[in-house]
């Protein structure tokens, strides 16, 4: 069930809880807008959560209204005691447990990375659920280097004794792929994915995601072809970062064939994942909610 309380905010939205069918409590910030359209979905990347999406739902509210959630096992929503549920399929399942018990028919879907996949699950079990999607820096085929190089990193607990030192072990593990970033942009991420406990920084999330990708024997295969087959039947744009190692421009190309009516747009200079403020970024955006 939807929580009943709403904790206040010196910021313009508030935070806000609902219980899923296991009996998990998950966060989401809502961020207020209009009734007359349908609102904003944001969905985070594999470590990150709702906080990635203040500045673009700052830019879009009240227009719109914005729902940034954070997955199970990130920052205020709960951590699932069974780590095998940590999966796509799972997250598809509580993003519609929200819509149904806030009462949104549709929505217009913003998924990065990890959040543009859940969005294709939803396109196939769910299509009606998707008034349109904006996919951020994501495709149906995933470069492996691009996978390796995020499971060099995700489940390590980290401790920094600063945020300084979070913000420089993070722009490391990006490996010079945002040019335009100085050591306070680094910082700025530092601060939206972690968080401080006991005198230290942690990255704000639970280490068990990690979990599901280190199973014994060979990773299952799964073709997602499908699943944007289905997404591509909706408005679409998706965001490509060029310098991005998950989603090659060979990919982007068969994706335009799949889905001819998608809209592609290309952030120069910058890795995974676009931050949706860079200004290559915004003017697709803008445009394609203009007449949403």
């Amino acid at each position: 069930m939807n929580d009943a309380s709403r904790t206040a905010s010196a910021e313009r939205y508030a935070d806000c809880y609902f219980t899923v069918r296991d009996g998990l409590r998950l966060h989401y910030r809502d961020y207020p807008g209009a009734a007359d359209k349908p609102p904003l979905l944001c969905l985070p990347g594999l470590t990150r959560n709702a906080r990635d999406f203040a500045e673009f739902a700052e830019r879009y509210s009240p227009r719109f209204r914005v729902i940034a959630l954070d997955f199970r096992g990130r920052a205020a929503s709960d951590y699932d005691p069974l780590p095998a549920r940590y999966n796509p399929l799972t997250y598809a399942g509580d993003v519609i447990e929200l819509l149904d018990q806030l009462g949104i028919a549709q929505a217009i879907f913003v998924g990065t990375s990890l959040g543009g996949l859940v969005t294709m699950v939803i396109a196939a079990t769910a299509p009606q659920r998707i008034a349109a999607a904006i996919v951020n820096d994501v495709g149906p085929d995933v470069d492996p280097a691009g996978i390796d190089r995020i499971l060099s990193y995700v489940g390590n607990d980290v401790r920094f004794k600063s945020w300084d030192e979070a913000a420089d072990t993070i722009a490391a593990n990006y490996g010079g792929n945002f040019e335009r970033y100085t050591h306070a942009d680094w910082l700025a991420m530092a601060k939206r994915n972690c968080r401080e406990e006991n005198g230290e920084v942690r990255f704000d999330y639970d280490m068990a995601i990690a979990e599901p990708f280190r199973t014994a024997g060979p990773a299952p295969q799964v073709d997602l072809w499908p699943l944007f087959a289905a997404l591509g039947h909706k408005p679409l744009l998706v965001i490509r970062g060029e310098k991005i190692d998950l989603l090659t421009a060979q990919t982007t190309e068969k994706m335009k064939a799949v889905a001819p009516g998608m809209t592609l747009a290309v952030v120069p200079g910058v890795g995974h994942a676009p931050e949706l403020n860079e200004p290559e970024a915004i003017a697709a955006i803008d445009e394609f909610l203009s007449t949403r």
